[in-house]
C-alpha cells in the first residue's frame, strides 16, 4: 500500500470519520481501509459483539450530564471508577478479575473493596503470582533491579491463567508495567478493560508527558530519549 494510516495527523476540520459528507487527507484510515472495515461491521453484526459495543456505546453517552438540554450543554459527569461498575453491571457480569501490580497493592485492595461492597464477586490476581525467579525466563543478575538475589519475575500469563480458572467475566487491569500487559491481554479469555495504567515516575499518571512536552519533557519531541548508564549519572554528578 503507497499509503498507511495516520489519524493522529489529520487536520481536516470535517471529518468524513465524524460527519456525513465530509472528507479525508490522502492518508485517512477510513478511506484507505475500506475492505478491514467492511470487516469490522460484520464482527458488530454478531450478536455477542454488538452487544458489547452497544453497551459501551449507551455507556459512554451516560458519563455525561446534560445531554437533554440545547444547544447541548453536556458535561463529563462520571469517574471511570464508576463507569466500569455501571457498565460490568450492563453487561450482566457479577464476577470480576483484578489483576495488579504489586506497586499498587494498596491502590487494588481499595479498588476491589470498593467493587465487592457494590455487590460484585472479585478475584485478584497479584503480578508476582506464583514466586518464580526472573532467572527462569534467563534474565541476568546485572539485569534485576535488585542483583544477587532472589527477584520474584511479574507473571503476566500466570495472572490471566488464574482469572481464567476462576471464570472471570469481565477484567480489570490496574498498573501491570509496559509488555507485562500486553501478555496478559493477549492469554486472559474474558474481556479486559483497564483502570490504570504505572508510570513510576508520574504518579501513574502518563499523559503527563504530554502535557508538558513542550517544557519539562520536550526532549521527548527532539529525538533526544537515551538512556543514562549509571556510570554517566555518576560522571555528571562527579562521583
Amino acid at each position: 500500500m503507497e499509503q498507511e494510516g495516520k489519524c493522529a495527523l489529520c487536520a481536516v476540520q470535517n471529518r468524513i470519520c465524524q460527519r456525513q459528507g465530509g472528507t479525508g487527507p490522502k492518508f485517512c484510515s477510513t478511506a484507505l481501509y475500506g475492505d478491514a472495515l467492511e470487516q469490522a461491521r460484520a464482527e458488530y453484526a454478531k450478536s455477542e459483539v454488538g452487544e458489547f459495543a452497544r453497551q459501551a456505546a449507551i455507556q459512554e453517552a451516560e458519563c455525561y450530564a446534560g445531554r437533554d438540554v440545547s444547544p447541548g450543554y453536556y458535561h463529563p459527569a462520571k469517574p471511570r471508577l464508576q463507569e466500569i461498575m455501571e457498565f460490568a453491571r450492563r453487561m450482566g457480569y457479577r464476577k470480576l478479575g483484578v489483576a495488579f501490580c504489586g506497586g499498587l497493592h494498596q491502590e487494588a485492595a481499595v479498588f476491589c473493596k470498593i467493587l465487592t461492597d457494590n455487590g460484585f464477586d472479585v478475584v485478584s490476581a497479584m503480578c508476582k503470582v506464583g514466586g518464580v525467579d526472573k532467572s527462569a525466563i534467563g534474565v541476568e543478575e546485572n539485569e534485576k533491579v535488585r542483583p544477587c538475589s532472589f527477584e520474584p519475575m511479574c507473571n503476566p500469563i500466570g495472572q490471566a491463567l488464574v482469572l481464567n480458572e476462576a471464570k472471570t467475566q469481565f477484567n480489570i487491569l490496574v498498573g501491570l508495567c509496559v509488555g507485562h500487559d500486553s501478555l496478559f491481554l493477549k492469554y486472559a479469555e474474558a474481556p479486559v478493560t483497564v483502570f490504570a495504567v504505572k508510570d513510576r515516575v508520574l504518579g501513574h499518571n502518563p499523559l503527563a508527558a504530554i502535557y508538558t512536552c513542550d517544557s519539562y519533557y520536550r526532549r521527548f519531541k527532539q529525538g533526544q530519549l537515551k538512556e543514562i548508564t549509571v556510570k554517566e549519572a555518576n560522571e555528571r554528578r562527579g562521583d
